[in-house]
């Protein structure tokens, strides 16, 4: 109602829209605050970007060769063993890269690279490594790493090596004092390390080029794990075995060592695994063969011994024809005794409760032999895992789990086979037993020969054949080739990662214009106070703003003057013009208009206002006249030194016989004002403002004057103002900005709503100049 009453005052219209030139506009004013704090950030980027250290990025590609060649093996009960049929399983990748990124293969990496020395140029403003560039070379002979863990936290860890002449080396400890004199090949012992320093420069004419080098010795385990941190290993597909290495460092040359020597030593485990596989399996044969060996002396010297007592010569052609129908028969027994041989060694083996790998490639069956493969394999990756952590890992726990179900099934497929070739052996006794029943005529002496040289013969084949395997174990040793191929080696790209001068600066910039805009916003949002139109339309949107009055400096005059023209008198006269119109609205007889006014608290210029509205409406011609309704803190005194103990309002309420116009007083201001004073301060004054009285001096004020200003005492202090409202035409409510908190409007809001205080408008005091009005707002001003 308020709006549509009031629409000709300058009113803010709801709106959720985003006013963009308004936001920037509110922060335009701080455009000093935002030049400085970005230069600072833009000076500070320059000074990182200049002396901060390059980092540089490696990359290197290599491809996990699969090796076992022979797709994935089945169980007895159908369950694939390799998931990926011709290729390495995604368990089997995942563990490439668990091993490519260990703690041990980067530790391995970094002794084998002496990573842990590090040779520093202090010249510059910002220490610079030298690496290979370093003109000596330390060799450690012996590190205590206990004692030098004491020494970096001592400082004592860092040595600075200095050119004095030919041959001569000075080695400082700067953090204890100690100086060392030296010489290049020569024995240098510290309390943590003993080492020797070598010549590192090509040239050995211009060894006086460098003064002094630091040298810095780490932890291996320490330097290890910083390089384990900036590693990055990735698969570039997960159907391929493709592998992608990243690495950053300060020297791209260190980088690419790190990289080179990380595949060398990933290569170099590898082939040690299979190295170990190819020995347990030649140490297995060899074993065999010397049991059979012994086994074949055995049963050749029982054969000579046999004749030789039975004095018998070469029988067969008595009995070829008999023979030769059994041979068949004796042939695939020989086989099947290979086998039952074979597989009752392997039984053995694997009753024996051994953990180590099983021999392979013994000619059994294809089922069997990859379950061998398998096995050997997980029980490698077990062997790796625990050397970098316990039983208690969870891909160690997996693996004993798939280790024990090969083993069994490795144990129950040697027993199916060896069952089968049971069977397979009680057919060809069956069949063999019925020939012999032909040649049971035949002397016993002929059956034990046949009976000897049959074991001879088996004996012999095994021995062939586990001679075979052993060369075939010898060549596959001799041959075994890296397991990771390289695609690309180790390279940097020339060009620094960090810092990038572009998103340096542009962080610069950002936080150059973010830090100034989040204090500035941190400010508001913590300012409790109202500062502008803007706030106080927010916490009262059904309320009229008549007005904003100018904040004036302490030098300048609080009170307008006849032809002020100054920015307070113009504030004034558009008060005036929005009162005459809100009080044209609400006159409802030829009588004046009275205009109460108040404030919240104490302090927020309602006297100020009430002078100056008295003032201005004087000034255009009408009479006014302007009493002091505050019985407790009389203030029109201030302006008026000679109201301080006049008598007024109070004395006119308790003397019931003395006109009204005894009290009225002459304005200084203006000829066109008069001034009713508080009068006397009485003891009871919320009794007399509930008298008649009271409503009979407003009523005749009204009559005699076209304006009745009433400066009222504060309402949420004291009752002295709801229980007179009563009598306003118009409630001027005034409001300061910067004084009074946002959550006193509550009290305003819910004093109206409850019919408190009529007909009220707003009007917001002590306004900075960047805060006022519609014409700062929209940047408009006009000269005077």
């Amino acid at each position: 109602m308020a709006k549509e009453k009031y629409k000709y005052l300058p009113v803010a219209e709801d709106s959720n829209d985003i006013n963009v030139r308004e936001i920037l506009d509110k922060y335009k004013r701080f455009w000093p605050w935002f030049v400085v704090v970005t230069a600072i950030f833009l000076a500070a980027a320059v000074a990182f970007i200049k002396y901060a250290p390059n980092h540089y990025t490696s990359v290197a590609s290599i491809i996990i060769n699969d090796e076992k060649g022979n797709g994935g093996a089945r169980t007895s009960n159908g369950f694939d063993v390799d998931l990926l049929s011709g290729g390495l399983s995604s368990n089997s990748m995942a563990n490439e890269l668990g091993l490519l990124t260990s703690k041990r293969l980067m530790f391995n990496t970094v002794k084998a690279l002496d990573l842990n020395i590090q040779y520093l140029n202090n010249t510059d403003f910002v220490a610079q490594p030298l690496y290979d560039s370093s003109p000596i070379k330390v060799e450690i002979l012996r590190l205590d790493e206990q004692k030098l863990r004491q020494a970096i936290k001592n400082e004592t860890n860092i040595l600075t090596v200095g050119y004095k002449g030919p041959g001569t080396l000075q080695v400082t400890n700067e953090a204890s004092g100690t100086k060392i004199d030296a010489e290049f090949n020569t024995h240098v012992d510290l309390d943590f390390v003993d080492f020797v320093i070598k010549n590192n420069t090509a040239d050995t004419t211009n060894i006086s080029s460098w003064t002094e080098v630091n040298v810095k010795f780490l932890p291996i385990k320490s330097v290890a794990a910083a390089y384990n941190r900036k590693l990055q290993v990735e698969l570039i597909d997960d159907k391929a075995t493709l592998i992608k290495l990243r690495l950053t460092d300060r020297v791209p040359k260190r980088a690419e060592d790190v990289l080179n020597q990380l595949i060398f030593e990933y290569n170099r485990e590898a082939i040690e695994d299979k190295n170990l596989i190819a020995k347990n399996t030649a140490d297995f044969i060899d074993e065999r063969l010397s049991i059979i060996n012994s086994e074949l002396d055995s049963v050749e010297s029982g054969k000579e011994s046999f004749k030789q007592v039975n004095r018998l010569t070469d029988i067969g052609a008595e009995s070829s024809m008999m023979i030769q129908n059994v041979s068949e028969y004796n042939k695939q027994q020989q086989q099947v005794a290979t086998q039952l041989e074979v597989t009752g060694s392997m039984l053995s083996y694997l009753d024996s409760g051994s953990n180590d790998l099983l021999p392979a490639n013994l000619g059994l069956e294809s089922e069997t032999n990859g379950f061998v493969t398998n096995y050997n394999d997980l029980i490698i990756k077990r062997d790796k895992l625990l050397a970098g952590s316990t039983n208690k890992n969870p891909l160690v726990v997996s693996l004993n789990e798939q280790i024990d179900l090969l083993r069994s099934n490795v144990k129950q497929s040697l027993l199916n086979q060896r069952q089968n070739l049971v069977i397979q052996k009680e057919s060809l006794r069956k069949r063999t037993g019925f020939i012999g029943s032909q040649i049971a005529r035949m002397p016993g002496q002929e059956r034990q020969v046949r009976g000897i040289e049959r074991q001879q013969s088996i004996k012999e084949s095994l021995y062939l054949f586990l001679l075979q395997k052993r060369e075939e174990n010898t060549l596959e040793l001799s041959v075994t080739g890296p397991k990771a191929k390289i695609v690309d080696n180790a390279s940097s790209s020339g060009g620094t990662i960090s810092p990038s001068p572009k998103i340096v600066l542009g962080a610069a910039v950002i936080l150059g214009l973010l830090l100034p805009f989040l204090v500035i916003r941190g400010k508001e949002l913590l300012n409790n106070k109202i500062n502008s139109r803007e706030d106080l339309e927010k916490l009262t949107k059904n309320l009229t703003i008549l007005g904003e009055l100018p904040s004036i400096k302490t030098k300048d005059s609080e009170l307008i003057t006849t032809n002020d023209r100054s920015v307070l008198a113009e504030a004034f006269r558009i008060l005036s013009a929005n009162l005459q119109f809100v009080g044209a609205s609400q006159k409802t007889s030829d009588a004046g208009v009275s205009i109460f006014v108040t404030s919240t608290v104490k302090g927020e210029g309602k006297t100020f206002v009430s002078t100056n509205m008295a003032i201005t409406l004087a000034s255009t011609g009408k009479k006014v006249v302007l009493v002091g309704g505050d019985l407790r803190n009389p203030q029109l005194q201030r302006y008026q030194k000679s109201l301080d103990k006049a008598l007024g309002v109070s004395d006119y309420l308790v003397n019931k016989e003395q006109e009204l116009d005894t009290y009225l007083q002459n304005s200084e201001f203006h000829e066109n004002l008069r001034v009713l004073p508080s009068g006397t301060i009485p003891p009871n004054p919320a009794e007399l403002l509930q008298t008649n009285r009271l409503r009979t001096m407003l009523s005749e004020l009204k009559q005699n004057y076209d304006y009745v200003i009433v400066d009222t005492a504060p309402a949420l202090l004291v009752a002295d103002t709801f229980l007179i409202n009563k009598y306003a035409d118009l409630t001027l409510y005034v409001t300061r900005a910067n004084f009074t908190e946002k959550k006193l409007m509550e009290f305003t809001t819910d004093a109206v709503e409850n019919g408190k205080l009529k007909n009220l408008n707003l009007v917001l005091n002590d306004v900075a100049q960047r805060n006022l009005g519609y014409g700062s707002k929209y940047g408009y001003t006009y000269g005077v």
